[in-house]
């Protein structure tokens, strides 16, 4: 069941959204109907569904660093690993979408901003392990427990980068030559979200895909999803609810859909 502050969202979604038929992109078409709405299996969704559960079943305790803003900021609280697995990791639907999108664009360089356990971050890099793969993640602690994950999936192409996101993704940007693809999970408030997207835009291109997570979680991250949508950079857009595909395609008219999944 929905929380209450989105099933209004959700009730709005579900009476805009619809099923491509006739649509003149024939690019949106494509995707629409061969990944986001694909329905078959991969070799890596029992892989990282196993860990899933693995997860949810461990009652060990990690000292987390709060990186929120506010009084709370740089406090250390415990909480089990497997309260984290159930309030952090994306729905298989979801992350099984990740995964199809990277298999279809090929994305040789990839950020990941919100690691988290891994179990996101594995459907992505076992998506494409030829990739530059690059995984940000605040707290020390749980960044471990990531990196064991990887470890067993034998993931070695995915580089775990530890710290501030404030603080990390800008050098670790210098690094790399271009963006192909960032999926931003890092942080659900309106100034961060907005200023993640605005240095990682640094380094897109026209065939960059930027991939938005939740939202409608709260009002400042639809208010910073509205103002990507109407972004000078932003040509296509693709709202499924809980996530937002962005795609700065020139030689497709700038349209922002918002489609059924």
């Amino acid at each position: 069941m929905l929380p209450f502050h989105l099933a209004s969202h959700y009730l709005l979604y579900r009476l805009k959204s619809f099923k491509l038929h006739g649509v003149h992109s024939p690019f949106i078409f494509e995707l629409y109907h061969q990944v986001i709405r694909h329905d078959g299996d991969y070799y890596a969704y029992p892989l990282i569904e196993g860990l899933r559960q693995a997860l949810l079943a461990n009652n060990s305790t990690l000292l987390v660093t709060d990186f929120g803003a506010g009084p709370k900021a740089g406090l250390k609280k415990e909480r089990k690993i497997s309260y984290i697995a159930r309030t952090s990791a994306k729905p298989a639907k979801y992350a099984q979408l990740l995964f199809r999108l990277v298999g279809h664009f090929k994305p040789r360089v990839i950020f990941d901003l919100g690691t988290s356990l891994g179990v996101t971050t594995s459907y992505l890099a076992l998506a494409n392990r030829q990739a530059e793969f690059y995984t940000f993640e605040g707290c020390p602690a749980i960044a471990g427990v990531a990196q064991e994950n990887f470890r067993k999936l034998g993931l070695r192409h995915v580089n775990p980068v530890i710290g501030n996101l404030d603080e990390t993704l800008s050098r670790q940007l210098d690094q790399v030559k271009q963006l192909d693809f960032v999926f931003f999970d890092g942080n659900h408030r309106y100034e961060p979200t907005m200023r993640y997207f605005e240095t990682c835009l640094a380094k897109h291109h026209e065939h960059s895909v930027f991939v938005l997570d939740d939202l409608y979680w709260s009002a400042e991250m639809k208010r910073a999803w509205q103002e990507i949508k109407r972004h000078p950079q932003v040509c296509q857009t693709i709202d499924l609810f809980y996530v937002g595909l962005v795609f700065f395609r020139k030689s497709q008219p700038k349209e922002n859909f918002t489609l059924l999944y």
